[in-house]
């Protein structure tokens, strides 16, 4: 078994021990925090980045606060960061040594700014620069493709927030996260070998829009990185302003609709891209949509559509494994890329 193998099935313990380390910590962070800021930036890059656009959508849901990605080129390059006044600061690293992401809390710091660090190795220059440090405890991840340290940020994005709101509601919900990953897993196996059908790719699409608009782009990095497809990741809305004129019979398009407010206008898109003779490969909990695809990840656990991002991430995860596996490459080390990658 490939360590990316073995690092997308340890995703569950991951983020159930995570959960049972950190909740009173970042309760802890949140008492210190709250009040303190009118506003979230968040700086990352790759992975780390598209754990910042579910945190756009998470903290202006359940908070009510509007979150910016930070332009760190402006802080190493230019030389010219903007005024963050009122901000609260986050930078999201796995390995928390890239310098671009640290010189924006390092900036965030000095003006007084609150700054929190969520990263693998909380003795990193990033964990020391910040005030707060949320580890993922995801343990050592030796793949070079991110798995198991992206939805343990997630995880620790949703625990923050739910934290932050007081909500015991949503707070609750977290608790089943560990068992609906799992399930998922044990679900998208038996879906595998049907991958080889798209041996021969050279280009897809992903779509997904709201909670799950973070999942469309790390499912496409993954496929990206893994086997050097060109796939193009999309919101359902931009993809209706243009590209859906790349798509012809036979193109291949990944769907992401969890059941919620984006399902109906996600059902939609799915009938007319199915006139169009496009090939679905379609990750929903919703039984009804997914026959409508060629290759149907069920996901059998069904979550508030918040959540959800942690869950059906996977079988895009699984499905980027098994095609690399299918064209017969370096599963743990892609062409081209190393684990660590600084940033200036």
């Amino acid at each position: 078994m490939s360590f990316l193998e073995k690092e997308i099935l340890q995703q569950p313990k991951v983020v159930e021990n995570l959960f049972r380390s950190e909740v009173n910590h970042i309760a802890s962070i949140c008492d210190h925090i709250r009040g303190n800021f009118r506003y979230i930036v968040i700086a990352a890059r790759g992975t780390s980045d598209n754990a910042a656009r579910y945190a756009q959508y998470l903290f202006g849901s359940h908070n009510k606060l509007q979150v910016a990605l930070a332009t760190p080129s402006l802080y190493t390059i230019y030389n010219t960061p903007p005024d963050l006044s009122g901000a609260l600061l986050i930078g999201i690293s796995q390995s928390g040594i890239s310098p671009d992401i640290i010189s924006v809390l390092e900036n965030g710091r000095k003006n007084g700014f609150p700054t929190v660090a969520i990263t693998n190795y909380p003795n990193s220059p990033l964990g020391e620069m910040a005030d707060f440090v949320i580890p993922i405890h995801a343990g050592l991840e030796k793949s070079v493709a991110a798995t198991k340290t992206y939805t343990s940020s997630l995880a620790a994005l949703a625990m923050l927030s739910s934290i932050l709101s007081e909500n015991q509601k949503i707070i609750d919900q977290i608790q089943v996260l560990p068992q609906a990953m799992e399930e998922t897993i044990q679900a998208a196996k038996n879906v595998l070998s049907n991958v080889q059908r798209y041996r021969y790719i050279d280009r897809c699409s992903v779509l997904g829009r709201g909670f799950n608009y973070s999942t469309a782009f790390e499912i496409s990095l993954k496929v990206k990185e893994l086997t050097g497809v060109i796939a193009e990741a999309y919101s359902t809305a931009d993809f209706r302003h243009g590209p859906i004129a790349t798509v012809e019979s036979g193109s291949p398009v990944i769907i992401v609709a969890p059941s919620g407010p984006v399902m109906n206008e996600m059902a939609e898109l799915v009938s007319q891209l199915n006139t169009i003779g496009a090939e679905l490969i379609i990750i929903s909990d919703n039984k009804k949509l997914l026959d409508k695809g060629v290759i149907k990840f069920h996901i059998p656990h069904l979550l508030p559509e918040w959540l959800t991002p942690l869950t059906h991430v996977i079988p895009g995860q699984l499905f980027a494994l098994q095609l690399t596996l299918e064209k017969k490459l370096n599963v743990d080390k892609p062409e081209g890329l190393t684990k660590v990658t600084e940033t200036y």
